[in-house]
């Protein structure tokens, strides 16, 4: 089985807010399993609903993993909801989503994160550091906002400009210019 596609920017299906899930079937079961699966193969530590087209509450992280380590413990978490915030802390960020570009971001250095799990057990997680950071990304997400929207105008107008020449060459080598 294919792997799902991960949205890239400027998909506009980036920019929907997510619904929340009024019930966890085996469809969201089966979502969150293949939110796992492409969120190793890419690699990454985090993957939101929307990155695979799907506009609902769901994100998957991992922020203990990584490429040389095969052990995999994905924290599947449903409608999450940042609750409490505090600190600030910038971190370079990359998104599986936007390609080719990475940037310091500015994100509160300690969050309190209430979730349920797939099983709709309620969980609240402190996280600071890289897990606040990875919570936060993947949230702003839900909401239809990628880090970019977080840096400079400066900045974020000079990726916009590369990634759109990126995708015209993409285009004509397509087409056979």
């Amino acid at each position: 089985m294919a792997l799902r596609e991960v949205l890239k920017f400027p998909d506009k299906r980036l920019r929907e807010v997510s619904t929340p899930i009024e019930k966890i079937t085996d469809e969201i079961r089966e979502l969150a399993n293949d939110m796992a699966e492409v969120m190793y193969d890419e690699p990454g530590i985090g993957l939101a609903a929307p990155q695979v087209g799907q506009t609902i509450r769901l994100i998957v992280v991992d922020t203990e993993w990584t490429a040389e380590d095969a052990e995999q413990n994905p924290l599947v978490l449903v409608n999450p909801e940042i609750v409490e915030h505090s600190g600030r802390i910038s971190w370079t960020e990359g998104c599986l989503s936007v390609p080719d570009f990475e940037a310091d971001v500015s994100r509160a250095s300690h969050v309190k994160l209430r979730a349920s799990n797939l099983e709709g057990e309620d969980l609240e997680i402190d996280a600071s550091e890289l897990q606040a950071v990875c919570f936060q990304h993947e949230i702003d997400h839900l909401d239809g906002i990628l880090f970019i929207d977080r840096i400079s105008r400066l900045k974020r107008n000079l990726y916009t400009q590369r990634r759109k020449k990126q995708l015209r060459r993409e285009l004509e080598e397509q087409s056979g210019n």
